[in-house]
């Protein structure tokens, strides 16, 4: 880990390197994948990434030896709460109150080369991007049919929060939450245990 270098990246840097991050996202993903799957893959990656690049606020923190090991990348929630439009049940108070007032980033991605070492990587990368931002909670959608996504997310401290429906499709994701600090995670772990909140069981 020591020889692992950590840096935030600015939005033209990003957008140069998204050669770079498409293959990371590829090899990450779908090593024995078919070669038009990977492609497809690696051009949605592009798509989104692009998107990401263009709202206000998009960070990007890379890990680096002398080659690109892992990236995360994102951009704040707005205090309007609508990033939550959609959410199935009764929105906790504590993450309504981290929105409303900017402490929430939402981590669009995260990939780290398949690695002994990559649980480590992740969770660096997830720290200093909200650290950055001075974000108290990280906040992801995830298709709920991207079991390995999920998995990793679960292993590397992600809180399922439940399901979030979006209009155009209609799409559901799962909502999952990383709090950064003791604070923060001891706030949400009441929450869990309040009756009107509807976590998954």
């Amino acid at each position: 880990m020591d020889a692992v270098r950590f840096r935030r990246v600015n939005r033209w840097l990003a957008q140069g390197l998204g050669g770079e991050l498409a293959d990371l996202y590829v090899d990450s993903r779908e090593a024995s994948a078919a070669e038009a799957y990977r492609s497809r893959n690696r051009q949605d990656f592009l798509n989104r990434l692009t998107g990401d690049i263009r709202r206000p606020g998009f960070a990007m923190v890379i890990a680096e030896t002398d080659h690109l090991v892992g990236c995360a990348f994102g951009f704040p929630v707005a205090s309007d709460g609508f990033w939550w439009l959609g959410f199935d049940g009764t929105l906790p108070q504590g993450i309504e109150q981290l929105t409303a007032s900017g402490g929430v980033f939402a981590i669009t991605s995260i990939l780290v080369q398949p690695h002994e070492q990559d649980q480590e990587v992740a969770r660096r990368l997830q720290e200093r991007l909200l650290s950055d931002h001075q974000s108290s909670l990280g906040a992801t959608l995830v298709d709920p049919e991207d079991h390995p996504t999920l998995a990793s997310l679960r292993s590397w401290g992600w809180l399922d929060m439940g399901e979030v429906w979006r209009p155009a499709g209609p799409t559901m994701f799962r909502a999952l939450v990383l709090p950064l600090g003791e604070r923060t995670t001891a706030r949400l772990t009441g929450l869990a245990r309040e009756p009107r909140t509807r976590w998954p069981g």
